[in-house]
């Protein structure tokens, strides 16, 4: 407790170096989490606000509000707070977590690296991190291009490690990448800051895609330290047209897993409509950062009260 109390004061000494300001937004919101890979805590609000009662979602980030915030002229903004993400457990993975997501308007996702990078080595004292694209990534570690990957490819991929990979029918892509990503490339990474970029842009999530190129990319990536995942940022999308896009593919992929109906968060619509600036936000896992920079193996151990015993 202490190493985390230390960490969330050096936190908010380096944003408030940088003229960054830290806002709070509401934990509960109208609208979940369309994200087919995220299920959204909810709750229903009885009293005067809403006649016949409301749903309400826990918020697996606030990502939403903070960019209400950029477009109603906020500028440079960060927070710390509680995040909730249901079906969540593991070694790195809690329900309830620690997150801190900052937004830089000027910022490309490439400059924002570098701020992370300062981050990062403020806490954790580390040296300078390697930068490799999501192809490059996959070309040194098995030897395959995920531009041009079939499941046939992966699946090989896999067996070939002594990983029995599951049966995958009927998956998309990115289901076999993530596979050989989380099984394969994960464990390989050794020790010391790698970001990750470039990725395909059927993991764009929210992020600007260069169509030109190609094939087409998501400015987007990831920060892993010593293997563990730790950060992921966005070169923000800042099309409403687009976005809308991608809330209804999620919805309708959603209902073809037969998870539960969310409503499309339309306030974000609204404000990308408004006019987002440009810019670039992350999002870091706080307790994954306690976990290294406590030696911890999981992510109970730096925890006051872990959900199982809360």
């Amino acid at each position: 407790m202490k190493l985390r109390a230390r960490i969330l004061a050096e936190i908010r000494a380096f944003f408030s170096t940088r003229d960054v300001m830290e806002v709070e937004t509401p934990l509960l919101s109208l609208a979940g989490s369309t994200d087919p890979y995220l299920e959204s805590f909810t709750s229903h609000y009885q009293g005067p606000l809403f006649a016949a009662g409301q749903t309400v979602y826990l918020q697996t980030s606030p990502e939403f509000a903070m960019k209400r915030l950029l477009a109603a002229g906020s500028g440079p903004i960060y927070q710390i707070c509680k995040a909730f993400r249901n079906g969540e457990a593991g070694g790195q993975h809690s329900p309830e977590f620690t997150m801190l997501e900052w937004y830089r308007p000027g910022f490309d996702h490439h400059v924002l690296m570098d701020e992370v990078e300062a981050l990062v080595g403020t806490v954790l004292k580390t040296g300078a991190a390697k930068r490799i694209t999501y192809r490059g990534l996959f070309l040194e570690h098995v030897g395959l291009d995920p531009f041009k990957l079939s499941a046939a490819d992966a699946r090989a991929c896999l067996q070939a490690r002594n990983t029995n990979p599951p049966e995958l029918a009927d998956a998309a892509i990115d289901d076999w990448l993530s596979l050989i990503m989380t099984h394969v490339i994960e464990p390989a990474l050794g020790a010391g800051l790698v970001f990750v970029h470039g990725f395909p842009a059927s993991q764009a999530m929210l992020a600007r895609v260069v169509s030109t190129d190609e094939p087409p990319v998501a400015q987007r990536f990831e920060l892993y330290i010593n293997g563990m995942e730790l950060a992921n940022g966005f070169y923000e999308l800042a099309d409403a047209v687009e976005q809308r896009r991608r809330f209804e593919a999620d919805l309708q992929q959603r209902q073809q897993l037969g998870l539960t109906e969310v409503c499309m968060n339309q306030a974000l619509i609204d404000a990308l409509e408004y006019g987002l600036p440009d810019c670039s936000g992350v999002a870091l896992g706080v307790d994954r950062l306690l976990m290294l920079a406590a030696g911890a193996e999981n992510i109970d151990e730096v925890l006051a009260f872990p959900v199982n015993r809360s």
